[in-house]
C-alpha cells in the first residue's frame, strides 16, 4: 500500500463507520444493549482510524482542490463545508455521549445520541461522497499537478 491509497482507506473506514453506526442504531432500538455498545465502540475506533489515516495523508500530500467540472464546483464547496464544520463539531459530541454511556447516565446518553448520531452519520456518509466526488466521478489534479490518485477502481 502507498500513500496514493490513503483517500479510498479513508473512504472505506468513513463507510464502514457509518453501517456500525446504522447497526448500532437498529440494535438499541431492539433493546439489545451489548451489541450496540460493541458496534459503537467499534464505529469510533473506526472514526479514529480515520482521522489518523487522514491527518497523515494531508500532512504528507497537501490538499487536492476541486476545480473542474466548474459548474459543479460550488455544490462540492457547499458540501465539503457542511462536512467539514460538522466534522468539527461532533468529535466533542461523540466523546460526551460515550462517556455519558460509560458513566451509566443512560437518559443523558440518550438525549446527546439524539443529536450526535444523526450528525456522525451525516459526516460520514459524505465523507465518502466527498472521496467519490473528488477521486472517481470527477478526479482531479493532485497537489504536485498529477492526475487524481490512481484508484484500484473506477466508478
Amino acid at each position: 500500500m502507498t500513500i496514493q491509497d490513503l483517500p479510498m482507506v479513508n473512504a472505506c473506514l468513513n463507510g464502514l463507520s457509518a453501517v456500525l453506526l446504522a447497526v448500532g442504531g437498529w440494535l438499541i432500538h431492539r433493546g439489545h444493549r451489548e451489541a450496540h455498545r460493541r458496534c459503537m465502540v467499534a464505529a469510533l475506533g473506526s472514526s479514529a482510524l480515520f482521522l489518523a489515516s487522514y491527518l497523515y495523508y494531508h500532512s504528507q500530500v497537501g490538499t487536492t482542490r476541486f476545480e473542474n467540472p466548474a459548474g459543479f464546483r460550488p455544490y462540492y464547496l457547499a458540501l465539503l463545508l457542511s462536512h467539514t464544520v460538522l466534522a468539527v463539531v461532533i468529535v466533542p459530541l461523540i466523546f460526551v455521549t460515550f462517556f455519558h454511556a460509560l458513566k451509566g447516565r443512560f437518559e443523558k446518553h440518550k438525549a446527546l445520541a439524539r443529536w450526535t448520531f444523526p450528525l456522525w452519520m451525516y459526516v460520514s456518509v459524505t465523507g465518502v461522497v466527498i472521496y467519490l466526488l473528488l477521486y472517481q466521478v470527477f478526479p482531479q489534479k493532485g497537489p504536485e499537478g498529477s492526475k487524481g490518485q490512481p484508484p484500484a477502481w473506477r466508478i
